[in-house]
């Protein structure tokens, strides 16, 4: 699900960490009649939440059932507790590969001004920006065409995930009472949408002006995309002049059984169970561990042991700015190859 989906009949990898997360139920048969029915609901449940009137009634007789984007819901994966975790290293090579760097490299040196001011207001490096925004929609050209408000409207009336989706499309429409034009409701079949893949309850949240001109638009422009993505990334917690990471190499004499995380995640515990418990650098340092490439950061700095394809493999010293990643979609994949692709685009 990671990377930039939205035009070929997938979604972002935010909008697709926060559909997963939600429990599903058993869908009822769906058709146009009643979809025109449940319209109503969602209708009330808007003006409940402060939608005004006049955008309920520009919007809702204007849709129709969209079968295409229960369909794709269905066809999502479910991954249960004991399905097999494949390798990393051939998803690396997919999603840390020679066009996407490139052309992160070029979007890096194009937008540097715009960046340093971003990295310097916010604390959020310039290079981890471009890596969400080129996983998630190839820097901007693959964000999806799916009307925003039928999708999201169809997928509550599915069922499965009523209560997410139905909250989705109340917010769909309150970012039109914001300003925000119909026109511009375009996205992914998940509901997710423009440069950073945003859900419409994020961006009432947390999308962001970059340019000034009185319009969050994270479809068109750039200084607002790469402004909202860090925005998010502030957060969710990041912390400035620290690594989200870095590739280290473990001894054959590690004792991995001393290591072992005893506590449980709240949040997507089989990405989390896959972690060491914490240690500072300095403790990481006198088990032998070493850098691959790099130097050290600060003794004090705590990091998590991950080694996505087992001993013998490149392993990583992972930081809490790592958890901030896996914030955005929890993944040790994606949060991998998107430190991964950030370091590369700044070389």
């Amino acid at each position: 699900m990671l990377g930039w989906f939205g035009a070929f009949g997938s979604s972002s990898a935010l909008a697709l960490s926060l559909v997963a997360s939600v429990p599903s139920t058993p869908a009822p048969v769906q058709d146009e009649a009643g979809f025109q029915v449940y319209l109503q609901t969602l209708a009330r449940q808007a003006e409940a939440q402060g939608v005004t009137r006049r955008t309920i009634d520009s919007v809702i007789p204007m849709l129709t059932f969209n079968p295409r984007v229960v369909e794709l819901d269905r066809q999502q994966p479910e991954s249960g507790p004991d399905a097999p975790i494949p390798p990393f290293a051939p998803y690396r090579l997919r999603h840390v590969d020679a066009a996407r760097i490139s052309q992160g490299r070029v979007a890096y040196q194009r937008q540097r001004s715009r960046l340093a001011r971003i990295e310097q207001e916010t604390g959020v490096p310039e290079s981890i920006m471009v890596a969400i925004w080129g996983h998630e929609t190839n820097y901007g050209r693959v964000m999806g065409g799916f009307d925003l408000p039928r999708a999201l409207a169809s997928l509550a009336y599915e069922g499965r995930r009523r209560e997410l989706f139905s909250t989705e499309f109340t917010a769909t429409l309150k970012m039109i009472d914001r300003g925000v034009p119909r026109s511009k409701l375009v996205g992914s079949w998940a509901g997710a949408f423009g440069g950073p893949q945003f859900l419409p309850s994020v961006y009432l949240r947390l999308a962001r002006d970059g340019d000034g001109d009185g319009l969050a638009d994270i479809w068109s422009s750039e200084a607002d995309t790469l402004t909202s993505i860090a925005a998010y990334f502030v957060n969710a917690g990041w912390r400035a002049g620290q690594p989200w990471g870095f590739a280290v190499t473990v001894p054959s004499t590690l004792d991995r059984g001393t290591l072992v995380n005893r506590t449980a995640s709240p949040r997507c515990p089989r990405v989390h169970e896959r972690h060491s418990r914490w240690k500072t650098m300095a403790e990481w340092r006198a088990l032998g561990i070493v850098p691959q490439g790099r130097g050290w950061p600060a003794d004090t700095v705590q990091a998590t042991l991950l080694e996505p394809d087992g001993p013998g493999s490149t392993a990583y010293l992972l930081t809490g700015n790592y958890r901030v990643i896996l914030d955005y979609n929890c993944s040790n994949f994606y949060a991998l190859s998107v430190g991964l692709l950030a370091d590369e685009v700044e070389r």
